[in-house]
């Protein structure tokens, strides 16, 4: 598999470049997520980069709910990922891990996401917060990478994931809030293939 820009536009290639480049100087995953900030931001702001196809709802998607993950670029070597997320009115998503650190910003619509713990075999709900376009927040694992996202707006919430791994095609692990017990989980992309499919 070799660099695969899905959405191959200037606007892409050129945040990408910067991702990069800002990655390739930092000393640490907490130092690349603050100096990415004003970056992901201007993106997260920008109203006329993300195609309305890489917006839509997937009616037969895996995750169910109609969620659907659109894969816009994937490093070769799965170092790095940025992909939409689309999750429709009244729709959440399992709570899942990410095992990866990055930036996940809200683009379109309104979100509450629910951040977990595990502690001694449970999951612990430690932090609840709303979410409206333009705001985003860093994950750094194993801090803060347990999450559940609900959309709240009466329209379809879309929001942009920029993480260190190929996000879709990696076993990560779903959780069940009442036991806490973990299984693997793969959420997969509406638009590209993982290559052991």
């Amino acid at each position: 598999m070799s660099e695969e820009f899905v959405l191959d536009t200037a606007a892409v290639r050129a945040f990408v470049a910067d991702v990069q480049a800002t990655i390739a100087t930092a000393g640490s995953p907490e130092q690349a997520c603050e100096d990415l900030r004003p970056r992901f931001a201007e993106l997260l702001a920008d109203p006329g980069w993300l195609p309305a196809r890489y917006q839509e709802a997937v009616p037969e998607s895996g995750m169910g709910g109609g969620i659907g993950q659109w894969l816009l670029y994937r490093a070769e070597d799965q170092s790095l990922s940025l992909f939409s997320l689309v999750v429709p009115p009244g729709s959440e998503t399992p709570i899942h891990d990410h095992l990866a650190w990055g930036l996940v910003g809200l683009y379109r619509g309104e979100q509450d996401e629910e951040i977990y713990a595990r502690r001694d075999g449970a999951l612990e709900l430690v932090e609840r917060r709303s979410l409206a376009p333009g705001d985003f927040y860093v994950l750094i694992p194993p801090r803060d990478d347990i999450h559940r996202v609900r959309t709240t707006s009466a329209e379809t919430s879309v929001s942009i994931h920029l993480l260190t791994n190929d996000t879709g095609c990696v076993w990560r692990h779903v959780f069940d809030p009442a036991s806490g017990e973990t299984r693997p989980f793969r959420s997969g992309y509406v638009n590209v293939a993982c290559e052991d499919d």
